[in-house]
């Protein structure tokens, strides 16, 4: 049965189970924060419903519960940060405080990662910037996903963009793969047994299908097809070339029974608002262009225009009061893995 639960009450349970496998306290507080924050989202492809991978890789050894992240300072506004195979989202939280100290310093910050693993959704780390008057750029490679314009075979990841701008109320925040559909919806489809709709993907055959035991089999289409490869190359030449980690076919894959590490990059961009125009000024000027926008007349079957971010943040505020959901599958592995910990079930 599906259940609902506060952010707090699952907020204690992610940093228990999480310490409970080895991640220190104030690491695990990080990692747990990026997860709930984004299932208050409604993000629920990358929430609550990651939590059992990461836990079974920290178990098994896969992902490094302990990590010795490292930043190598290579010019005033450029940083590596090596993330010794640590949970995506401590490695990602840190790269971009990072960014944003290099920022305040000198007006940018850009920071390449490499030895990561899944981050979550990159949502989280725009947000920081954009809540610190900054612009931010989040981008990460992933597990072959999409193939190529005209072939087959997948080979770059589904690769999503992010970026933030702050605005005098809800922050615009630009977050979206390079395919038709984050991946994670054909994850939780397969999960919970259910279709998946045509346009999605293609079986191993090259095939279209809405099977998602199948899509998973074989690959995602590329968003806007040709320029959705595009984007995706872009991302894995930000992330996986520059930053020295795997790209393309050699990103490990945490859902399969390898030992190996996933060796995820990310990179990471923050522009401090301040060295372009004045804060007040920035503010006035896209409080101007959003009520424009909002004054477009609206086509057909529309009551609202939205601007990016917006329906997530009405969404976080709605769960907030009234809980987060959790799917009976997704809790049922989640309480499966509470009691081989010996932990409080939910």
């Amino acid at each position: 049965m599906d259940a609902t639960f506060s952010a707090e009450t699952l907020q204690l349970f992610c940093i228990n189970l999480l310490v409970k496998s080895g991640v220190p306290y104030g690491d695990a507080e990080v990692v747990a924060s990026v997860i709930i924050d984004t299932s208050l989202d409604g993000i629920d492809t990358h929430g609550i419903s990651r939590l059992p991978v990461y836990l079974t890789c920290l178990q098994k050894g896969r992902i490094n519960c302990k990590p010795e992240i490292t930043v190598i300072k290579t010019a005033p506004s450029v940083a590596i940060i090596d993330g010794d195979n640590g949970l995506g989202q401590l490695v990602a939280v840190r790269a971009m405080e990072e960014a944003m100290k290099m920022a305040r310093e000198t007006g940018a910050g850009v920071v390449p990662v490499r030895h990561s693993n899944h981050f979550g959704a990159a949502t989280y780390y725009c947000k920081m910037t954009a809540g610190a008057d900054m612009f931010g750029m989040a981008f990460t490679n992933s597990p072959p996903g999409i193939p190529p314009w005209g072939g087959k075979k997948p080979y770059l990841g589904t690769n999503p963009i992010s970026f933030g701008f702050p605005t005098g109320e809800i922050p615009v925040i630009v977050d979206m793969s390079s395919c038709n559909v984050a991946r994670g919806n054909i994850i939780l489809a397969a999960r919970e047994g259910r279709a998946i709709p045509k346009g999605w993907a293609i079986d191993d055959k090259g095939k279209p299908t809405t099977d998602a035991n199948k899509a998973l089999e074989g690959a995602m289409l590329p968003l806007g097809g040709a320029k959705g490869y595009a984007l995706a190359l872009a991302v894995e030449m930000l992330s996986g070339i520059a930053s020295g980690s795997a790209f393309g076919r050699h990103v490990g894959w945490i859902y399969n029974d390898s030992m190996e590490p996933a060796d995820v990059g990310h990179f990471f961009i923050a522009i401090n608002i301040a060295n372009l125009m004045p804060v007040p000024e920035y503010i006035d000027r896209v409080e101007l262009m959003k009520s424009e926008i909002r004054s477009v007349p609206l086509a057909e079957n529309f009551d609202r225009i939205f601007l990016p971010g917006e329906r997530k943040q009405i969404k976080a505020t709605q769960r907030a009061k009234e809980g987060i959901p959790i799917k009976s599958g997704v809790l049922k592995e989640l309480n499966k893995i509470a009691i081989l910990l010996g932990a409080e079930t939910l």
